[in-house]
């Protein structure tokens, strides 16, 4: 299972912040929750939305293994 976090605004949106879910990779991932939660869903593949695994930013699709651990990061902003 992965460990699945989310952050800021779209831990607002989906109402819980952290949660274990089973997915082979983040775009799997991403599709589970789609299919949960529609708004989620399209929040998660809005422009500037970024996924670490394990602490590192990843781009793309990326296979998850038994205790990765992945953050939806929103848009951030400020200066």
């Amino acid at each position: 299972m992965a460990r699945v976090l989310l952050f800021g605004s779209l831990r607002d949106l989906a109402g819980w912040r952290e949660r274990d879910v089973e997915a082979a990779s983040v775009s799997v991932l991403r599709a589970q929750l789609a299919g949960e939660d529609e708004a989620l869903g399209a929040a998660l593949e809005g422009p500037g939305v970024q996924v670490a695994v394990d602490q590192a930013l990843v781009r793309g699709d990326l296979a998850l293994s038994a205790g990765s651990e992945v953050a939806f990061l929103p848009p951030m902003s400020g200066g």
